[in-house]
């Protein structure tokens, strides 16, 4: 509800996680069911009023590249991370949001490529500063998914809203099942004893990754649209069972067979894990999570040699009960839980092979579960506004 207000926000410096999921890969967008949780690696924004109408100026901090556009008359370039940013504004425009010109500097700690969605980070931090910027009222879920529809509107990734909403509803200490078609979601702690979460960032990023995911979203659409010929109820491949897509293998091509059996199966595995977690019971975790690595890479088909071959490291170490690829694909980080005291080994052991294996040195990430997109610092003068809440 409105209401006046003395002063107006003048400057703000707002934070957005990135993300690691502990399982629950490319089932968002079919109204699946995921495992993520927000890291302490941030992207930040320092975002202040200009005094312009329409000018808005923006410095990437780690490059000092530097972009303008006019709030009036934007549109994307051909690629880049200016387009996440104009995204958000073009998205909270059409919520209503009066947003005028501003000044806006962004950096982080989160690694470009790794599968840790510094993306929606970005996004999620953009949208949260500007909302307070501008008194704009938004709440998270507004957020979260204005930010999500610039992946759609600005970049062209027809993403789901995993990152996005990971980014913002993080908790510290804690993992969140999320359900992608209802939004009802759960905190729990992730209290993992002898164990630890590290994850080995492979250092490539191959160019399928953007084109190939809006292309397995479109094949899963397809194998809905076969499947809803035998099931005229389903809305999508949540609502189907393994038995119902075994049974139509004979209707629909093989890969998209695969393409549908991944997602049905990566579900499944999702409740599972939740349970493993809650039970402290590490090995059946760590076996789910190998189970989502080879669907991802034979069924699904979004891995690559870099990935598989870490994963494979991890095989046969009883100090380790589990590993797969996380992310989008086609590069990025694995994840796996490792003993504690046996992770600089392993890091080690890991390193060499690798290096040996492809010339390239892979970056091992200890990642901690932190609490999700906050503004950090908000600063006002007085001044005749009205404000929302």
């Amino acid at each position: 509800m409105a209401k006046q207000a003395t002063s107006v926000t003048d400057a703000v410096t707002a934070c957005a996680s990135g993300r690691i999921n502990i399982i629950g890969e490319h089932t968002d967008y079919n109204d699946g069911f995921v495992l993520p949780a927000a890291i302490d690696r941030k992207m930040t924004v320092q975002a202040s009023r200009n005094g312009s109408s329409s000018t808005v100026r923006l410095t990437a901090r780690a490059t000092q590249e530097m972009f303008s556009f006019d709030l009036v008359n934007f549109f994307p370039v051909e690629k880049g991370w200016q387009n996440y940013v104009m995204g958000v504004v073009s998205e909270l425009q059409k919520l209503g949001g009066a947003i005028s010109g501003f000044d806006a500097e962004f950096g982080g700690d989160i690694p470009i490529g790794s599968g840790m969605s510094s993306s929606a980070a970005l996004e999620c931090c953009f949208a949260l500063a500007l909302n307070e910027l501008f008194g704009l009222g938004f709440h998270k879920w507004q957020l979260i998914e204005a930010s999500q529809r610039a992946e759609h509107n600005f970049v062209g990734i027809k993403c789901g809203i995993m990152d996005q909403f990971a980014s913002i509803m993080g908790k510290k200490d804690n993992m969140m099942l999320l359900d992608c078609r209802s939004l009802d979601f759960q905190y729990f702690p992730l209290e993992l004893g002898d164990y630890q979460l590290l994850l080995l960032n492979t250092n490539v990023s191959h160019t399928l990754a953007s084109s190939e995911y809006n292309i397995r979203r479109a094949e899963c659409e397809l194998g809905v649209h076969i499947l809803q010929k035998e099931y005229p109820g389903i809305k999508n491949l949540r609502d189907i069972t393994v038995e119902q897509v075994e049974a139509n293998l004979p209707n629909m091509p093989e890969h998209i067979f695969r393409r549908c059996l991944h997602v049905v199966t990566e579900n499944q595995r999702v409740l599972d894990a939740t349970k493993s977690l809650l039970t402290g019971d590490f090995k059946m975790l760590g076996k789910l999570m190998y189970q989502s690595h080879f669907s991802l890479q034979s069924d699904y088909e979004v891995s690559c040699p870099e990935l598989d071959f870490l994963v494979h490291q991890t095989l046969e170490k009883d100090y380790i009960p589990g590993s797969r690829m996380m992310g989008g694909g086609f590069g990025g980080c694995t994840i796996s839980i490792v003993e504690k005291d046996r992770a600089s080994e392993f890091i080690e052991e890991a390193s060499t092979a690798y290096r040996n294996r492809f010339g390239i040195d892979l970056t091992p990430i200890e990642v901690a579960i932190g609490d999700g997109a906050t503004v950090i610092q908000s600063q006002t003068k007085p001044q005749n506004a009205r404000l929302f809440q």
